[in-house]
C-alpha cells in the first residue's frame, strides 16, 4: 500500500532564486541596481514574486544569489524578509558573488551561482531544490510542481509556457512527448517544435526547475570540472539531464495561483521597458488581468511606514483627483489630474500638472503645469515646471529615453541635461 504523505513536500524544499542578471533591456532603470531589484505595482519590487510564491507554498528555507549592483536589493531583502527565524526552521540567506569557491571567481552562470553555495545547501539538509528566477512576475503554488516531480520520479521538472510557436524563439524550448517528458531542450531556436497534439504552440522554460538535492550537487560537481561548460542551467545542465536522464515538462497552467477575477495564467518577463510600463499599467483596469489584491496569495514585501496619500484642491482647472489609478502611500496630489496612472510611495504631484499613461517611482516630485503621457519616470526625479512629454516624438527622443512604442523612461541625469 503506498504511503500517504505526511506534510507538504514544500516543508522538505529550499528555493533558491537567481537574482544576479542586470536586465539590460531595462536600460537606465537598471543602471543603479539589478533587474530583481526593480520597482513593480506599486509597493513590490520584482523579486518579491518569486520569493512571495516561495513562502505562500509552504517552503520556508529560501536562498537569494545576488551579483549585479545588489545594493538595493540587498538592502530591500534585508528590511522586508528579515522575518525567518531558525528556531523555526526557517532560514534566509543572502548570497552575493563572493568568490567562496576562486579568489578570482565571480559567478559565472547560473549553475555556478548554485554551486559556489553547495556547502551552504547541504547543512540545511533538505531533499528538494527548487530554482527560480527573480525577474519575473506571476503567482504559482511550487508545492503543486514538487509532488509532480515526485509522482513522475524525473530527475528534474521544468515550468514551462505555452506560447505561440512565432514567439518562443526568445526561449529555451522543450520538445515532449505524450506524457510531457522532454526528448529535447533548445535554447532561442529558430523553428520551435510545437506540443503533441497542439503544433501551434510550443513549451518555454519558465527558468524554474526542481531538482532533488542530491541528485543536484552531484550534476553540478560534475558540471563545474567540465572545462568546455558555460555554467549554465539553459545551456549546460538541463541538456546534459535531457540527454542522460528523465527530465519532465510541468506547465504553469497545472499550478498558476488565480483569484476569481483572474481569466488567465498570469505570467510577464518585464524585461524591456515597454513591457514595464505595459504591466504597471494593466494594473489600473478595472479588473486587472493581475489581481494584486487576493488576500489569500498575498504579495510579502517592505511595508513602509507611511501615511495615508492626499488630494487637495477643488478648483475646475487645479483639482486633486485620479481616475482609474493606485496611488501609495504618503502621496500628495495637490491639484493634480491623474488618469490611468500608477504612483509609487512617496510621489508629489503640483497644482495644474496632469498625467497619463504614467509609472511613477518612489520619491518623484512633479512640477505645476507638467504634462506627462506614457512615462516611466525614476525614483527620485524632479521633473521642472511646464515639462511636456508625450506630444512631440522627435523632442522627447531627443531628450529622453523613448522607445518604439513611445514609452518615454525620465531620469534626472536626462532632466539635468535640458535646456529649459
Amino acid at each position: 500500500m503506498e504511503q500517504k504523505r505526511i506534510q507538504p513536500l514544500a516543508r522538505d524544499a529550499m528555493a533558491y532564486v537567481l537574482a544576479g542578471g542586470r536586465g539590460s533591456r531595462l536600460n537606465e532603470l537598471t543602471d543603479r541596481r539589478a533587474k530583481p531589484a526593480v520597482y513593480f505595482g506599486g509597493k513590490a519590487r520584482i523579486i518579491d514574486f518569486a520569493l512571495s510564491n516561495a513562502l505562500n507554498s509552504g517552503i520556508r528555507r529560501i536562498g537569494v544569489a545576488t551579483q549585479y549592483k545588489a545594493h538595493s536589493l540587498i538592502r530591500h531583502l534585508q528590511r522586508g524578509w528579515n522575518f525567518f527565524r531558525p528556531e523555526r526552521n526557517e532560514s534566509f540567506d543572502i548570497l552575493p558573488a563572493s568568490q567562496r569557491v576562486s579568489e578570482t571567481q565571480w559567478y559565472e552562470g547560473t549553475a555556478d551561482a548554485v554551486y559556489q553555495n553547495i556547502d551552504i545547501i547541504e547543512d540545511y539538509g533538505v531533499e528538494y531544490m527548487v530554482i527560480l528566477a527573480g525577474d519575473h512576475v506571476y503567482k504559482m503554488d511550487y508545492e503543486l510542481m514538487l509532488q509532480q516531480h515526485v509522482d513522475s520520479g524525473a530527475q528534474v521538472t521544468i515550468g514551462c509556457l505555452e506560447v505561440p510557436r512565432v514567439e518562443a524563439t526568445g526561449f529555451g524550448v522543450m520538445q515532449v512527448d505524450e506524457k510531457d517528458e522532454i526528448i529535447a531542450f533548445v535554447e532561442k531556436p529558430a523553428d520551435p517544435p510545437g506540443i503533441p497534439g497542439n503544433p501551434g504552440m510550443a513549451l518555454a522554460s519558465m527558468g524554474i526547475y526542481v531538482f532533488h538535492t542530491k541528485f543536484l550537487m552531484d550534476i553540478l560537481r560534475r558540471d563545474a570540472a567540465d572545462p568546455n561548460s558555460t555554467r549554465d542551467f539553459g545551456k549546460d545542465i538541463i541538456p546534459y539531464i535531457v540527454e542522460n536522464g528523465k527530465a519532465v515538462a510541468h506547465r504553469f497552467t497545472a499550478s498558476c495561483v488565480r483569484s476569481d477575477f483572474e481569466r488567465e495564467a498570469y505570467w510577464r518577463d518585464v524585461g524591456t521597458v515597454d513591457a514595464y510600463w505595459q504591466a504597471n499599467i494593466d494594473l489600473t483596469d478595472v479588473t486587472p488581468e493581475l489581481d494584486i489584491y487576493d488576500v489569500t496569495w498575498p504579495i510579502w514585501t517592505y511595508a513602509e511606514i507611511t501615511p495615508p496619500a492626499k488630494f487637495v484642491h477643488d478648483d475646475e482647472d487645479r483639482r486633486g483627483s485620479a481616475i482609474s489609478s493606485l496611488v501609495s502611500g504618503n502621496c500628495i496630489i495637490s491639484g493634480s489630474s491623474l488618469h490611468r496612472s500608477l504612483l509609487f510611495t512617496g510621489v508629489r504631484a503640483n497644482s495644474y500638472s496632469r498625467l497619463e499613461g504614467a509609472v511613477v517611482l518612489p520619491d518623484v516630485t512633479i512640477g505645476r503645469h507638467a504634462q506627462l503621457t506614457n512615462v516611466v519616470i525614476d525614483r527620485g526625479v524632479v521633473i521642472p515646471e511646464g515639462l511636456i512629454v508625450g506630444e512631440d516624438p522627435e523632442l522627447d527622443g531627443r531628450r529622453f529615453r523613448r522607445s518604439d512604442n513611445g514609452i518615454c523612461l525620465i531620469t534626472q541625469p536626462m532632466i539635468d541635461r535640458l535646456e529649459l
